[in-house]
């Protein structure tokens, strides 16, 4: 580990209450010391860990801030290093005067990610733990906080740990039995190994099959909003998000392009993508906003279907509908306070969805008492019971209440010793010999390694720490 004594900011650089400046290395305590001065005349390196001082910082004679500076020695601290933390007050300026001051003295500024990488490789968090403080930071919703708050628990390395644990035994017996034949029997093994790894391999499958639930936890719901020109598709997105996000005229294909925006929808997060209105058009460009419809439909969680129920469905009705597929699908039946040309049960018939996903829905602003429940509030409210169900139901992903994985590295490498595991399972199957086990067995303990970190290379470390926040 490299041992020089780094500072960064650990706060957001903006006017806010405080600031916190976090330094952390063998010589942290002496150097803030050599810039603070305690209001009781004490000296920082003389203090007791885990204790706050109160005081200020002296820059050439002349008082900088006042402050509250945090002692903890190591090992008991994040990076299990000395750690100083200096709270200052939250202005830019002062914030990066006192982190020159630090500079000017020797200290080095900490790379993105520094001081979680030197809490890993100090033993403290194990790899998975590390990438959940990131997603932890980043957590748009509160099922995605409470999955990063198992992970940095040690929820991922505790499964992983029981898996490599189960093939170590395995490929140990192995060796034994080779190496001392009188004294280790291997009749019927290849069966006993045989079982283990189909309970195993089943195991793996679903970790692996989490990602997709983790995906949707971590990135939100993809979620795209299809309809002909004209559906009022762009004025939904514009009441979601509550502003003029997306241009509204009552000129047929006004939207060319995808809008993009993500924003919180009761437990979940959605990231819409409003789409250009579905329909044959000579327009070149319109034509190509049809096409990036047609791409986005296929790559959805959630396709949003908007239908002017106030006309007949038509070709390019027909043409949507085509693209939903298989996709799960809500089906908005707007324009509800006019005249009925289009009904529940006439889209039941084309689409494989229950009618309590298909809602009537209306962008206008006034009522009769009798359609109330046509309101936007009152659709927006059942929209969100309505993606609550199908998402906990399993139609938008495999849900389950454990742990989940919302890392494609750590995917891929679960794959990777899935992959491993199925080739000693063929060998058992053809007969071969149980040395042959070893290397594959050899190769998916050591994929499981990745993850948690215990069989990872330093580039690989240090391209996952360069993806995180200054000063974490």
């Amino acid at each position: 580990m490299d041992h020089a004594t780094i500072a960064g900011i650990a706060t957001a650089l903006s006017e806010s209450g405080i600031s916190i400046i976090r330094v952390s290395g063998e010589d942290a305590i002496s150097y803030v010391d050599q810039i603070f001065s305690s209001k009781r005349g004490i000296r920082l390196t003389d203090v007791a860990s885990h204790t706050i001082h109160y005081g200020t910082i002296i820059d050439r004679n002349m008082m900088l801030d006042e402050v509250l500076v945090s002692v903890m020695r190591a090992p008991r601290t994040y990076t299990t290093e000395d750690v100083v933390e200096i709270n200052c007050h939250g202005g830019p300026l002062i914030t990066q005067k006192i982190l020159k001051l630090l500079i000017s003295l020797g200290v080095q500024i900490a790379e993105p990610g520094e001081f979680t990488k030197r809490a890993f490789l100090g033993g403290r968090i194990d790899l998975s733990e590390a990438e959940a403080v990131m997603d932890l930071i980043s957590a748009k919703n509160d099922f995605a906080l409470k999955n990063s708050a198992a992970q940095l628990s040690g929820a991922v390395y505790r499964k992983i740990k029981a898996f490599r644990e189960k093939i170590l035994y395995q490929m140990a017996y192995i060796e034994s039995a080779l190496d001392d034949p009188e004294n280790y029997d291997l009749t019927g093994f290849p069966d006993q190994l045989h079982d283990l790894l189909e309970t195993l391999s089943a195991e793996l499958s679903l970790f692996i099959e989490s990602a997709d639930h983790g995906k949707i936890l971590k990135d939100g719901i993809s979620t795209c909003i299809l309809g002909k020109p004209n559906a009022g598709k762009s004025s939904f997105l514009n009441t979601l998000v509550g502003c003029d996000k997306a241009i509204v005229t009552d000129i047929a294909g006004t939207t060319r392009d995808a809008l993009e925006e993500t924003i919180q929808m009761g437990n979940f997060s959605l990231h819409l993508i409003d789409t250009a209105g579905i329909r044959d058009t000579e327009d070149v460009i319109e034509q190509m906003g049809v096409e990036k419809a047609t791409a986005f439909a296929k790559d959805a969680d959630l396709i949003i279907y908007m239908v002017d129920s106030s006309v007949p469905l038509d070709e390019s009705d027909r043409q949507i509908i085509s693209l939903i597929g298989k996709t799960p699908c809500i089906v908005l039946l707007n324009k509800s306070d006019l005249s009925q040309a289009v009904s529940k049960e006439e889209i039941a018939s084309l689409l494989p969805i229950p009618s309590s996903q298909i809602l009537p829905f209306s962008t206008v602003a006034s009522f009769t008492s009798e359609q109330k429940e046509l309101s936007i509030d009152a659709c927006i409210a059942q929209l969100k019971e309505l993606i609550d169900e199908m998402f906990f139901s399993g139609k938008l992903s495999s849900y389950n209440d454990e742990v989940v994985i919302t890392n494609l590295r750590q995917k891929n490498h679960l794959l990777n010793a899935a992959k491993s595991i199925n080739l000693v399972q063929e060998s058992i199957a053809q007969g071969l010999s149980e040395d042959f086990y070893s290397i594959d067995l050899m190769n998916a303990y050591a994929e499981l390694g990745f993850i948690i970190g215990e069989e990872v290379e330093d580039d690989l470390v240090n391209e996952i720490f360069s993806k995180f926040c200054m000063g974490k």
